[in-house]
């Protein structure tokens, strides 16, 4: 035997009482949410332009991120580029002239004259004689080479680095002067060279031909090898001008209005021109004089503040940090700083930078930040504009809204107060609830009275249309005689929400026991019948009321028959197989009538919870008084959920049947299954009891005779203190869920 036969036969059973959960409930839940979020946007047009500040604020964060990002890639990859193009320039340059001068320290002219300096220096008074000395012979045959190059001097160093001999007499006769230690010891060691610019210790011509010490120069350095050994025996050291060819390659590494490429050495000191020379004068980074120039002149340090924008340093520049670039730089690393940081002018740049350990200097590519990100800016100003324009219009969007709803909220109220709306002529207020407002009514063509109900002006939102709605189109859906009738539903042009329904001459069943006390068993099992067929119907269609209680169910007098009862207020109604927006723990419904599983798992709710709520009605009707009886709502559906009722039988003096009795409490039984099933099987309960039949059309009518006046009286003054109870009542249970 298949263990899971049982299984399947007992859900079978039970699919009545329990329906199985939908796999679909994600898909519903999903389609009710856009729906709910499409109609909010239909009505709320005010939301759009915030929609669209915050879109293109979105937009324009991650544009902005990802143009940046591209900009700072680009921007890095060109410097590192350039500043590489830059330092290979100028090696090859150092190559080319470390060449020049290994030929002419190698060429046998050179040589000869060389190797009687080397070996017997000559002194000063051999230098002033008209002799042909052998320092002349290397003058002579270092001429040619010297003019062709463009060195402007030259000197020979023994091993010892001792000059033998200069084109500067001054140096002839000197050793180890500090400036040539580096260099020549390099070049004694076998190996060309070439110095980085430093000031000369004697005095040189300028720019404008006069004499003054300090002025810039470097030299390429050659080894002299004895011809039979191939030993050093002494350094061709040949002088160049930096501000010539070597600072012109780097000039050539200018990048827009701000850019510049410079050289510097170990001690963060700039050994090539700058282009902004007359900024740094006016700055004062430089002295106020004609022939100043940033070479040898402009140390690479941080003031601490842009200079160009007046800030002044409160320290000597001696003492002032190295800018981050050099810093790093002299560390002896390559880089690319595009984050930004300040230059020895205080002005906040992006740069690269290569170190040169063979010549023991950098070579950096800097770029103003405000010109390297010029895009970026004109972007985010862009951006910026647009932007400010959307919030602008936004807030007029908005302010226009807020007018528009008020004018069309006092267009409503306008609407209202003329006593017209659409086809229907408003004649007075019947009630008022937490939703909305009853007037009694006419047709305009058909002069058929009805009761018309729209929505209260001060209270709608997308929530109370969507309810709204629902309760007309369910509503609708029901034929049954004792349900209310609908005639009509729409809009008006200032956007009042309404709908027309049968007009009912009578009381509710709240009001007939409120004003005439219990009511006889006959006239009891009459009332409940006639619930039980618009129940029928309706829980047929897969619906269920859920607030089911005697305000909510009218007697009249129509088509002359006496105590014809009309069930309303389908607001709450539910599709028994529908997967409800609430939560499960918000409670629908009036706590006096609720069922146990309405309290404790609302979204369970089902045609046994709607026949839970005609027992407690036909309870009432009975004895007066609600099933139960507390302090506060807490209090009640504990009782609702725990306590057993009392039998109708012991809280009223009036004789009652057992089997109405017992029809009534099987509805109030706490589990689902111990109550009648159908609204049907309800009814054929109450044909068994001996007085189903007893209430006839003419005990109907002797009661109408009797009260119709008074009760119509009582009504149109109680109605609205009932409506207003029960708006307080449902709003009750709006703040409890």
């Amino acid at each position: 035997m298949n263990p899971f036969k049982r299984f399947r036969s007992t859900n079978r059973g039970n699919s009545s009482q329990h329906p199985t959960p939908h796999m679909t409930w994600a898909s519903r839940s999903i389609s009710n949410s856009l729906t709910r979020t499409s109609g909010f946007l239909r009505t709320q047009l005010w939301i759009w332009p915030i929609i669209a500040v915050l879109v293109l604020g979105s937009v324009g964060v991650l544009t902005k991120s990802l143009v940046e990002s591209t900009i700072r890639t680009n921007l890095s990859s060109g410097l590192q580029s350039l500043v590489k193009l830059e330092s290979a320039m100028l090696e090859k340059w150092f190559l080319v002239q470390q060449a020049n001068a290994e030929q002419l320290a190698s060429s046998q002219p050179v040589r000869k004259a060389a190797y009687p300096l080397l070996a017997t220096p000559a002194t000063q008074d051999q230098l002033d004689s008209p002799d042909q000395t052998p320092h002349r012979e290397l003058q002579k045959h270092l001429g040619h080479a010297m003019t062709s190059h463009h060195y402007v001097g030259y000197f020979l160093a023994d091993s010892s680095q001792r000059i033998v001999a200069s084109s500067h007499r001054t140096l002839i006769g000197q050793t180890a002067i500090p400036e040539y230690r580096d260099f020549l010891s390099t070049c004694l060691d076998g190996k060309p060279t070439i110095s980085p610019p430093f000031p000369s210790m004697l005095a040189l011509p300028d720019a404008n031909g006069r004499l003054r010490p300090g002025q810039p120069i470097m030299y390429v350095c050659a080894p002299i090898r004895d011809e039979e050994t191939f030993q050093v025996i002494g350094a061709l050291a040949l002088q160049i001008r930096p501000e010539q060819e070597f600072t012109g390659i780097l000039q050539l590494g200018q990048v827009g209005a701000t850019g510049e490429t410079y050289a510097f050495n170990a001690d963060g000191l700039m050994v090539s021109g700058s282009r902004f020379d007359e900024e740094l004068i006016l700055l004062g980074v430089l002295p106020d004089r004609d022939d100043a120039e940033s070479i040898l002149n402009v140390q690479l340090r941080d003031p601490g503040g842009n200079l160009r924008d007046g800030f002044r340093p409160t320290q000597r520049r001696s003492t002032m940090p190295l800018t981050r670039m050099a810093e790093r730089a002299t560390a002896g690393t390559s880089g690319v700083d595009v984050d930004g940081y300040r230059d020895f002018r205080g002005v906040p740049v992006v740069g690269a930078w290569e170190w040169l350990p063979a010549y023991k200097m950098g070579v950096a590519t800097e770029v103003e930040l405000a010109q390297a990100f010029r895009p970026l800016v004109i972007l985010r100003r862009t951006y910026l504009t647009l932007f400010a324009m959307l919030l602008l219009s936004s807030i007029a969007i908005f302010v226009f809204t807020i007018a528009w709803a008020r004018a069309r909220r006092e267009a409503q109220k306008a609407t209202i107060e003329a006593r017209h709306l659409g086809q229907y002529r408003l004649e007075e207020k019947l009630g008022e609830g937490a939703m909305g407002i009853v007037y009694r009514g006419h047709h305009a063509m058909m002069r058929r009275p009805a009761a018309i109900k729209m929505l209260n002006i001060d209270k709608i939102n997308e929530e109370s249309l969507v309810r709204f709605e629902r309760e007309v189109q369910i509503t609708c859906q029901l034929n049954h005689p004792n349900t209310i009738a609908i005639y009509d539903y729409g809009r008006t042009p200032e956007g009042v929400f309404y709908y027309a329904m049968e007009y009912i001459e009578g009381i509710d069943l709240q009001t007939l026991v409120t004003q005439y006390g219990p009511q006889p068993e006959a006239r009891v099992i009459h009332i409940l019948r006639q619930i039980c067929g618009s129940l029928f119907e309706a829980h047929s269609q897969g619906l269920v009321h859920r607030d089911i209680k005697p305000a909510n169910t009218m007697i009249s007098r129509r088509g002359c028959e006496p105590d014809v009862v009309k069930v309303l207020d389908f607001g709450l109604v539910k599709a028994i197989d529908d997967d409800s927006k609430r939560s499960d723990h918000a409670l629908t419904g009036t706590p006096l009538y609720m069922s146990p599983e309405a309290i404790q798992s609302p979204l369970s709710v089902d045609a046994c919870s709607d026949l839970y709520a005609v027992g407690a009605v036909g309870y009432f009707l009975l004895t007066g008084s609600p099933v139960f009886e507390a302090n506060s709502i807490v209090q009640l559906c504990r009782k609702h959920v725990d306590e057993d009722p009392t039998p109708p039988s012991e809280r009223t003096k009036q004789p009652i049947s057992s089997q109405l009795e017992h029809a009534i409490l099987s509805c109030l039984e706490k589990k689902r299954a111990m109550r009648p099933q159908t609204a049907r099987d309800l009814a054929q309960l109450l044909n068994k009891c001996p007085n189903s039949h007893a209430w006839s059309v003419e005990d109907g009518d002797a009661w109408w005779s009797r009260h119709a006046r008074g009760a119509r009286r009582r009504q149109e003054t109680a109605s609205p203190d009932q409506e207003t109870a029960k708006s307080s009542l449902e709003q009750t249970m709006d703040q409890t869920s």
